[in-house]
């Protein structure tokens, strides 16, 4: 028995490897012919809508209105919420008006209770009402009959709502074999009585009631519940988002095919440019075009699908609205469908107008990217799994062999004591402490990952703990839900528990978490979540959550162990320090607890590819800190493409290299010298930027957008930037074109921009925007460009690990343009929450520079210090002069040096504290 007990985990193991060994085995996940509900709503076409609204119902207050809408057919009535908000959104809300019981609405995404504006009612007749929401001459059109509502400004109608009549929402009822009584028992029965009287009979369709995929049967005991809603946007041929998608940035028509799925799964080595679900969803949308930039946000963190159609707008003649519209039937036109399996319709809608708008109102509902530490911005190296404490420590040496920077090692796994989190191996890590010491001694940091499923085993306090203060998952039936994974039987903490991530937080304390110290953080996977022997490969949807069913939640489930997770950093140091936590499964929101990877990638060219196009779809969502295992996670990679995954890793804002545990090492000095080298000049380029990088970060913070950003984002006017995805740009300054194609000897990057100047950031070369530039390419190459009229800080005394590095001089990189006068902020980090932040302004008619620190009460100062000013696009000046803080009049020379065959001046040693306020005129 014992020995049969220890081998569990491993023949677990060897199960799931063996049954995915070559590729996803798509037999495991279902399509949207074997999801029930997402065919039945798929078999209503777009025709005349069956819902109503009832004008006669209609209540105006200051904060919103409602109006109830009937279908026609079932004379089920539903509860219509319409609310303008602060910022130029709108939200909508549809429920039944009286269900059987309550439908899940979800909580804590919405970082607060969005604030409202008032509506006025402009008109009203017979055929519909009109509101304004009092911008823009915007206003809300709804008609009647059949119920449709339009969101326009001035004659252009931007959006609208069941325009295609596929407004569904599978009302909760009676089962046919079901009593009164039993309702009687949950205290239904009057609900049921005063809805069921008024309703017609409807037909049972198959799945309905129950569900059966491959081995596994769902329940259903609240029987059909979906819903769906479609949203039109005129003018629009480019829709981007609902991530995580291996697939392009501009999102595909989905006619003909499947849908994009929104179902966090564990799905073993995914397969390219697939519509299947993957590890997170973020139900958001955002719709460009050259005029106009909008995002839907459809919060619901149940199983949803969404398809995506092309058509032509103008054909539909709308009664009073026609005032409004204008166009012909050859205007584009992109029909969005959200099909959900369960819960409520609220959607909001950011109206923009501009890019930097909607990424502003969306971080307005669902917070920002959680500002991280500057050592998480630095080189993770991560190994499935490294054996033990010497392991560790040769690794680390490693990096100072070969004089490559790293700041976090990490552990998988193996590193615990058979699979019990919060443990280590009493053998292969006895001395965790003495470990971690090692590492803070040369300023590093390591990673151990903490999964959310608890080994079952009495003997193990953690489950002992969940099970006596209940805070497991439960079964339909009403016991402790248990599944395989890694450890073997395992239970399901229920995350959704306040009380339960609240005691889990506690977990992280120094004194819980034994062998732990500061420079410990924590790397959350698995937490879709995986059950390897349930269905598609997670939990059953009739499991329980308290009075909710897992279908209800499951989504969110990934935010849930995050951000209990994140908490419990945050409480370990009293609330001093940042954390760090990176999961696998997310939701919209959880941006605000940490970083998310691309999953188990493989050591392919294509999914070098795919990386890029993943992590910019996650940055318009809010989500910046994204990355791909660099190398691949399974397979082994050729040393050219290794070594071109460093070059493209090291310009994603999340660097970690990760492999399998059946790969061969590939530690960055194990394939040759000359790799060696190459792999270590992209690191070093990365160390280098980290104080850039940390800016971008301080902005996403302050403002949502993305660190990561599509070309579109920044050109919103210009065509030939809204499909590239092989390129992008990191904040607005500097643009980045990775190799990824093998043997490439040259690639073509899109320089965007008429008026434009970009600087080779190698050689200093400048080119001119709004064209496309051949770039020769050797495997030293990284095609980076600079933007005229931007400054960048870097540091490029490089050193071991980014903390070494802290005290370390700046230089400053100025890349000129004649149209530009720049602004731009500057910051310096600190270990804890604090940091200076600063101006830097360029003005280019006096060729002037002028620093400005913008919190000078501040307790934070630094020892580092301005060490040299590289000015591109130059001309010789005669003299350059310093004007330091409190020196105001009095001139010190700078000494300088002019490169005129490249137009580069170099000013050295100015001498000036980073944190101080400084002037350099350039006469």
């Amino acid at each position: 028995t014992v020995f049969f007990c220890r081998m569990v985990p491993l023949l677990v193991a060897l199960l799931f490897l063996c049954l995915g060994a070559e590729a996803v085995d798509r037999s495991n996940f279902k399509t949207c012919e074997q999801s029930s509900f997402c065919k039945r709503q798929r078999e209503l076409k777009p025709g005349q809508s069956p819902y109503r609204a009832l004008l006669d119902t209609l209540e105006l207050s200051d904060s919103r209105i409602t109006l109830q809408l009937i279908n026609d057919n079932n004379k089920v009535r539903l509860l219509l919420e319409l609310y303008r908000l602060h910022g130029n959104m709108t939200r909508v809300k549809i429920n039944e008006l009286k269900p059987l019981k309550p439908r899940y609405e979800v909580p804590d995404v919405l970082i607060t209770d969005p604030p409202t504006e008032p509506m006025t009612l402009v008109a009203q007749d017979e055929n519909g009402l009109v509101l304004s929401l009092g911008v823009d001459e915007q206003r809300v059109i709804v008609s009647a009959r059949p119920f449709r509502l339009d969101i326009v400004e001035g004659p252009t109608v931007l959006l609208s709502l069941n325009s295609r009549g596929l407004l569904t929402f599978e009302h909760l009822r009676l089962r046919k074999d079901t009593s009164d009584t039993d309702f009687e028992r949950e205290g239904l029965a009057h609900s049921l009585r005063s809805n069921s009287s008024q309703k017609l009979k409807e037909e049972d369709k198959p799945g309905m009631w129950e569900e059966t995929f491959k081995t596994h049967s769902d329940s259903k005991p609240n029987g059909p519940s979906s819903i769906s809603l479609d949203f039109s946007f005129p003018g629009v041929d480019h829709v981007y988002g609902i991530p995580e998608h291996a697939d392009t940035l501009k999102l595909r028509n989905t006619d003909g095919g499947d849908p994009y799925r929104l179902y966090n799964l564990d799905v073993f080595q995914y397969e390219l440019h697939n519509l299947m679900a993957l590890y997170g969803a973020v139900p958001v949308i955002i719709s460009h075009n050259t005029e106009r930039t909008m995002g839907i946000f459809w919060l619901n963190a149940a199983e949803t699908w969404v398809d995506i159609s092309s058509s032509t707008a103008g054909k539909t003649v709308f009664g009073k609205m026609m005032d409004f519209v204008q166009g012909s039937s050859e205007v584009p036109q992109t029909d969005v469908r959200w099909i959900s399996e369960s819960g409520i319709i609220d959607v909001f809608v950011l109206l923009g107008p501009t890019p930097n708008d909607v990424f502003a109102q969306y971080a307005s509902l669902t917070g920002t990217q959680a500002f991280p530490s500057l050592s998480t911005l630095g080189y993770h190296q991560c190994r499935w799994n490294y054996n033990d404490k010497e392991d560790v420590k040769t690794v680390d040496e490693g990096f100072d062999k070969h004089d490559i920077p790293c700041d976090f090692i990490w552990l998988d796994i193996e590193h615990t004591d058979g699979k019990r989190y919060f443990t280590w191996d009493p053998h292969k890590f006895a001395q965790p402490k003495e470990m971690l010491q090692g590492l803070m001694d040369k300023k590093r940091k390591m990673v151990a990952i903490v999964d959310p499923h608890i080994k079952v085993d009495s003997g193990y306090n953690i489950n002992n703990e969940i099970r006596s203060k209940s805070f497991y998952v439960k079964t339909k039936d009403g016991a402790d839900y248990e599944g395989w994974c890694w450890p073997g039987n395992s239970g399901y903490p229920d995350f959704t528990n306040p009380e339960m991530r609240a005691w889990w937080a506690s977990k992280f304390a120094y004194d819980q978490y034994e062998g732990s110290m500061e420079n410990l953080f924590i790397w959350n996977d698995m937490n879709e979540p995986s059950v390897f022997n349930g269905p598609e490969v997670t939990m059953h949807k009739d499991a329980l959550h308290g009075s909710w069913e897992h279908r209800d939640v499951h989504n969110i489930y990934g935010l849930y162990v995050q951000k209990a997770t994140s908490e419990g950093l945050i409480q370990r140091s009293g609330g001093v320090e940042r954390p760090f936590v990176l999961t696998r499964a997310f939701f919209a929101g959880s941006q605000r607890y940490g970083a998310v990877w691309t999953g188990d990638n493989a050591a392919e060219w294509g999914h070098l590819k795919i990386s890029i196009p993943m992590c910019l779809s996650l940055g318009l969502v809010g989500i910046s800190f994204c990355g791909a295992d660099v190398g691949g996670f399974f397979k082994h990679p050729s040393t050219e493409l290794l070594v071109r995954w460093y070059q493209a890793g090291a310009y994603q804002p999340f660097f970690r290299a990760h492999a399998h545990l059946d790969t061969p090492r590939r530690e960055p000095w194990l394939f040759g010298p000359d790799n060696t080298a190459l792999i270590r000049e992209a690191v070093r380029q990365r160390y280098a930027l980290l104080p850039f990088w940390y800016q971008l970060f301080y902005n996403a913070y302050r403002t949502g957008q993305p660190v990561m950003r599509a070309l579109w984002v920044e050109y919103p006017k210009e065509p030939a930037t809204f499909v590239i995805e092989d390129e992008y740009l990191l904040g607005k300054d500097l643009l980045v074109h990775p190799v990824t194609d093998e043997g490439a000897k040259g690639v073509t990057a899109y320089l965007p921009g008429k008026g434009e100047i970009w600087y080779d950031v190698h050689t200093f070369q400048k080119h001119k925007g709004a064209q496309n530039l051949y770039i020769p390419v050797t495997m030293s190459s990284i095609p980076v460009f600079q933007r005229g009229g931007s400054i960048i800080s870097r540091k490029n005394r490089v050193r071991r690990s980014s903390t070494c590095m802290e005290n370390d001089p700046y230089t400053l990189y100025v890349a000129l343009s004649p149209q530009v006068n720049s602004l731009h902020d500057f910051s310096i980090h600190c270990l804890q929450w604090c940091f200076i932040l600063g101006e830097l302004f360029l003005h280019l008619w006096d060729i002037l520079l002028l620093f400005s620190n913008l919190a000078p009460d501040s307790n934070f100062s630094t020892a580092a210090w301005i060490e040299k000013v590289i000015i591109m696009g130059a001309t010789q000046p005669t003299s350059i002069s310093l004007i330091a803080a409190g020196q105001y009049g009095t001139k010190s020379a700078v000494e300088f040096e002019f490169d005129s065959a490249a137009s580069v001046l170099t000013l050295r040693k100015p001498g000036v504290n980073a944190g101080a306020d400084w002037t350099v005129l350039l006469q």
